[in-house]
């Protein structure tokens, strides 16, 4: 079955950058969406970035400029570039996918991974 497994959380200080991955388990699973989402400590869950098939992207106004998102379909991987980081972006952060696996509709999610910024 598919997983999607995260990597590249960390420690950076404030105005620094850091990139996140995360890779599907399987080519089978044709990824039509990706997203990535950020749970602050004692807060909900909310869309940081989105990228389509086609490449379209959305992006709150939070992160508007700092962060990047990229998928490379044939790898079945996506990409979080975070740029200019504060303090308030510390939390974890999930990406999730949603797609074709043979003829079935399916969506996942990572397992989370911690990124914490010192002021």
């Amino acid at each position: 079955q598919v997983q999607l497994v995260e990597s590249g959380g960390g420690l950076v200080q404030a105005g620094g950058s850091l990139r996140l991955s995360c890779a599907a388990s399987t080519n089978i699973f044709t990824i039509n969406a990706w997203d990535w989402y950020f749970q602050a400590p004692g807060k909900q869950r909310e869309l940081v970035a989105g990228i389509t098939r086609d490449g379209s992207t959305n992006y709150p106004d939070s992160v508007k400029g700092r962060f990047t998102i990229s998928r490379d379909n044939g790898k079945n991987t996506v990409r979080l570039d975070m740029n200019s980081l504060k303090p308030e972006d510390t939390g974890v952060y999930f990406c999730h996918a949603e797609g074709w696996y043979g003829s079935r509709w399916f969506n996942r999610w990572g397992q989370g991974t911690q990124v914490t910024v010192s002021s």
